[in-house]
């Protein structure tokens, strides 16, 4: 099994945020939204990872994330899309090697 890793970048009461890690390179972006009875979750990974490490990722979702949370559900429904990272945008900009205003300078 590759060595998938997840590493969180926000939580709200709600719902998470992961970049997924495959042996130190981030190969996707994970959103999950706690809906009781139902978990959503979007998976956006790289166009190098196969069908079956997509599923070993998601089975890692299901069983180190969402189990690890200790919530009732009922389902789990992953959207799945594959492409290519174009970057990250944002509204407001900060000079490069400068913290994110969020976390302080």
């Amino acid at each position: 099994m590759p060595g998938f890793y997840f590493q969180r970048e926000t939580r709200t009461p709600n719902s998470e945020c992961y970049t997924v890690i495959e042996e130190a390179t981030p190969v996707g972006r994970l959103d999950i939204h706690y809906a009781s009875p139902v978990v959503h979750a979007t998976l956006v990974v790289s166009e190098s990872l196969t069908q079956e490490g997509i599923q070993d990722i998601i089975e890692m979702i299901d069983e180190d994330l969402i189990d690890a949370v200790g919530i009732y559900r009922e389902e789990l429904i992953v959207h799945v899309h594959q492409g290519r990272d174009l970057g990250v945008f944002a509204h407001n900009e900060w000079p490069r090697g400068d913290a994110h205003p969020e976390e302080g300078a």
